[in-house]
């Protein structure tokens, strides 16, 4: 089903865009509670490992960050609008200082007082090995399917980038009929994930799960899943 559409998302999103969505409360897509599927799958992503660092692309406000920084997790996020950021150590009562970060131009990092978790706010392309260093795990619930089509080959590069040896990284990709919907969230089909990660990757689909709710039937669409994928280097050295 799908799996082979000859349509195209040409829609782009700018950063302005995601900053007013912010900042206009139009964020339809946080979720109030811990992802089911980061539940259900985190042990393949910690993998019997203890206080791994784990990346969280364009976080926003996500609440699975604090669920795993209270199992001691370190927690690195990013996103370009700080409006979610601050709403994060304060819904989640976690003090918190902000800095700014060497090496970007007009970023800013917002810590807690803890230590444990870092949220960046600037574009995510901006950020780099030599700023995060590399990762243990990678959550990626609502990244791949925000980024614009146009940029997704750059963005697996960048998560690759970012991807330690023995890295672990939870992907998640939507499947529904594209020309119903317009995007973000995107549709990513598995065929453009062998594009993005085959080369340097393994990649594993953990699970396909119906998703649909009320506010997809309101775009249109008739099915909607949610795919999480267990992602890996293939090369260790």
């Amino acid at each position: 089903m799908m799996e082979s559409s000859n349509q195209v998302q040409n829609r782009v999103m700018s950063e302005k865009d995601w900053i007013d969505m912010w900042e206009k409360k139009k964020i339809g897509f946080h979720e109030a509670d811990v992802h089911k599927l980061l539940i259900e799958f985190l042990d393949d992503m910690v993998n019997n490992r203890k206080q791994i660092k784990i990346f969280f692309p364009l976080c926003g406000k996500a609440v699975d960050m604090n669920w795993l920084a209270k199992m001691g997790h370190t927690i690195v996020g990013v996103d370009v609008c700080e409006v979610g950021l601050k709403e994060f150590f304060e819904e989640s009562n976690i003090p918190y200082v902000e800095e700014a970060v060497p090496g970007i131009s007009g970023a800013k990092v917002f810590k807690s007082v803890s230590g444990n978790i870092s949220l960046y706010c600037c574009n995510l392309f901006d950020l780099n090995e030599s700023i995060v260093g590399k990762f243990d795990g990678i959550w990626d619930r609502g990244s791949m399917v925000a980024m614009n089509p146009i940029d997704r080959e750059r963005y697996a590069n960048a998560m690759i980038s970012l991807m330690d040896k023995d890295c672990r990284y939870l992907l998640i990709t939507l499947e529904y009929n594209p020309k119903l919907h317009t995007g973000p969230p995107f549709y990513v089909p598995d065929a453009e994930l062998e594009k993005l990660l085959g080369s340097l990757c393994i990649y594993k689909r953990l699970k396909k799960t119906d998703a649909l709710t009320e506010r997809q039937k309101q775009w249109g669409l008739d099915f909607f899943y949610e795919k999480i994928f267990l992602v890996t280097k293939k090369f260790h050295s």
